[in-house]
């Protein structure tokens, strides 16, 4: 590689809930680990993929449901900071995390390096409302949204509305305590609309937004890393091929295909909100319009992100801690055609996709190299451990999973979501609460 690491400076890879089965954490060892660089990590506990990886220096072993305290967590992560005794570089892979930090910045400086960001504005891109306004305000597109304050604003919605449309939680952190609907929902009918609207209290927190037909548009994914004045350090896009659950999920299967104008359309936002570190961008490009829509903004980097990496050997970890530790961050050519596959959920989402019949127009005819989520030659016992810890109430909740998703596709209320868990959806993306055992529950990361 024509770069070097600073070996002296560790990473941590922060995480709150319990979503145990998360590529992109043991992706983001591996990354950094095969620099050399000391890395740490939160897991549930001693047993996680992550933290059989032989990569890992030290596992800190700290269940949390990622509803706690800000105080607690707080202080949770000073304490790390002061076992490991040296500034080390934070990287999030959820939006839990990623708020945490941004909000609680000078309290974290002392032991810990990260991007400096306005200390509000990763929880204003977590939320769906909150991103929707700041894309109104700089005139990036996005679905056309509602916000209603009132059981009779959804009554008055479904009498104009176009069906079907979208429920999503307004807020990005209600997946965890009481949310009114379990991730993505497509409704089909008003009257679909209004029964499950009686359920979610007298001031809904929901968004409403428009739904955008998979058979008019493509799914797209954005990953970059930006710099103290949000300009692009790395910046890579790719297409999504297939997700789990089918078209609302985390990605199962993605290429990296050159897209110009979908990078300067994210650049461009970014500059104008401001932001700096890594980013994990969702949009759809809606061919009724000729329009890329930005669905979900995700402040922090994606459980995908190893299927992004340009030929000087960069991704966004790395660049965000050569970044961190004054170093510079070599330019390149992402490598277009390369692919990424998340074993455990793949085949299902294959099986489901060709029922559908549905093809992605941008997918390279063949793969010019292939990046898997979970196995790794130098590094086999996180595949391993998520096996064993899978493969077998896996089987049964992926087919409950499909089951609700079957009944949901012809039904009012399109899909039951996945409650605490990660990835995105094909229509803007929260997690979603029937995620199985074998799939990461949260970011894909989600990624997501």
């Amino acid at each position: 590689m024509p770069f070097r690491a600073d070996r002296d400076v560790p990473a941590l890879i922060v995480k709150f809930g319990n979503y145990p089965l998360h590529h992109g954490g043991v992706g983001a060892i591996r990354s950094l680990g095969r620099l050399g660089i000391p890395m740490y990590a939160i897991t549930e506990d001693a047993y996680t993929p992550a933290a059989s990886s032989r990569y890992l220096t030290r596992a800190f072993v700290w269940p949390t449901r990622g509803t706690e305290e800000a105080g607690h967590l707080v202080e949770g992560l000073l304490r790390i900071g002061r076992r490991i005794g040296r500034p080390t570089v934070l990287v999030p892979t959820d939006e839990e995390a990623a708020v945490l930090i941004a909000e609680h910045q000078d309290a974290l400086g002392e032991h810990f390096l990260f991007p400096r960001v306005a200390p509000g504005l990763p929880r204003r891109l977590a939320s769906k409302q909150g991103l929707h306004e700041l894309c109104v305000e700089h005139g990036i597109p996005s679905p056309a949204a509602v916000f209603p304050q009132s059981y009779d604003d959804i009554v008055a919605f479904a009498a104009r509305a176009r069906f079907p449309v979208v429920a999503k939680n307004r807020e990005a952190f209600l997946r965890r305590s009481n949310p009114a609907v379990n991730g993505t929902t497509r409704i089909a009918t008003p009257e679909g609309l209004l029964a499950l609207a009686r359920d979610w209290g007298e001031r809904p927190g929901v968004i409403l937004q428009e739904y955008l037909p998979r058979e008019e548009a493509e799914d797209w994914i954005v990953h970059a890393c930006f710099d103290q004045d949000a300009n692009p350090l790395a910046m890579f896009t790719g297409v999504k091929v297939r997700s789990w659950p089918p078209h609302a999920g985390m990605t199962a299967h993605a290429y990296v295909v050159d897209n110009p104008e979908l990078a300067d359309l994210a650049a461009r936002f970014v500059k104008r909100i401001g932001y700096t570190g890594i980013v994990d961008l969702d949009l759809r490009f809606d061919r009724r319009d000729g329009q890329y829509k930005l669905l979900d903004f995700n402040p922090r980097m994606g459980a995908q992100f190893r299927l992004f990496e340009n030929v000087s050997g960069v991704d966004v970890v790395r660049a965000l801690h050569l970044h961190l530790t004054g170093r510079p961050v070599p330019k390149g050519e992402q490598r277009a055609g390369h692919r990424f596959v998340v074993e455990n959920v793949d085949l299902p989402a294959l099986l489901a996709y060709r029922r559908g019949g549905r093809t992605t127009p941008h997918a390279p005819a063949r793969a010019s190299g292939t990046e898997l989520a979970w196995f790794a030659g130098d590094d086999p016992l996180p595949f391993l451990t998520m096996l064993a810890r899978s493969v077998r109430p896996g089987a049964k909740h992926l087919y409950q999973l499909w089951r609700t998703h079957r009944r949901g596709s012809t039904g009012a209320t399109g899909r039951a979501g996945r409650p605490a868990a990660p990835g995105r959806t094909s229509h803007g993306g929260t997690r979603s609460a029937a995620f199985p055992p074998g799939v990461p529950k949260r970011p894909a990361g989600k990624g997501s």
